[in-house]
C-alpha cells in the first residue's frame, strides 16, 4: 500500500449513533428524504422516522447526557458516544424507533439514518458543530432539520407525567 492509498481515519467520527459499512458514491438523495419527530413520555422516548429516500436505510436514535437539561457542546455528546439507543432497518414509509424504561434524568436526543443500499447517504439530527463530523465520512450527508433534542423525564413519583421538553439548537 503506498501512502497515497492509505486510508483516512474516521476515529473522531465513530461515536456517531450509526451502523455504517458501505462504499461512497454518487447519490441522487436530497435533505429531505428524512425527517425526525421526537416526543417523550414517563422513562420512554420516541422517534418517528419518516423515510422518502426510495430505500432501505440503517438508523438510530440515541441518548447522551444532558446535565442540567442544557444541551452539550458536541465534543462532549460524541466523544463519549452514547449507551441508550434503538437502531433497525428501517423501509420506506414511517416508523417509530422506541427507547423505554429510561432512567430520570436529562439526555440529548440524536439521529441517524445511513442507506442500506447504494448509493450512500446519511442524514444525521442537526447539532450545534456538527459539520466536522460528517465531513469525515465519505458520504453525501445532510443535518436534518430537527434539531437534536434535550428532554428531562420526570422525576419519581410522576411516572405518567409528560416529559419536560427543551429544544437544542
Amino acid at each position: 500500500m503506498h501512502s497515497a492509498e492509505r486510508p483516512t481515519d474516521y476515529t473522531g467520527a465513530a461515536t456517531l449513533p450509526l451502523v455504517l459499512a458501505a462504499p461512497s458514491l454518487a447519490s441522487a438523495s436530497t435533505a429531505t428524504d428524512v425527517t425526525f419527530a421526537y416526543s417523550a413520555s414517563g422513562s420512554t422516548v420516541s422517534n418517528t422516522i419518516t423515510n422518502n429516500s426510495g430505500g432501505a436505510l440503517q438508523c438510530s436514535t440515541s441518548l447522551g447526557d444532558a446535565p442540567g437539561g442544557v444541551l452539550p457542546t458536541i465534543e462532549d455528546t460524541m466523544g463519549p458516544g452514547q449507551t441508550i439507543y434503538e437502531s433497525g432497518v428501517i423501509p420506506t414509509g414511517t416508523t417509530v424507533q422506541t427507547i423505554n424504561d429510561i432512567s430520570d434524568g436529562s439526555y440529548v436526543v440524536l439521529a441517524s439514518c445511513v442507506s442500506v443500499d447504494e448509493p450512500t447517504s446519511m442524514w444525521v439530527s442537526d447539532y450545534p458543530g456538527l459539520e466536522p463530523y460528517l465531513a469525515m465520512f465519505p458520504y453525501t450527508t445532510y443535518a436534518v432539520q430537527q434539531a437534536s433534542w434535550v428532554v428531562t423525564l420526570p422525576a419519581a413519583g410522576t411516572p405518567d407525567a409528560a416529559a419536560d421538553v427543551n429544544f437544542g439548537s
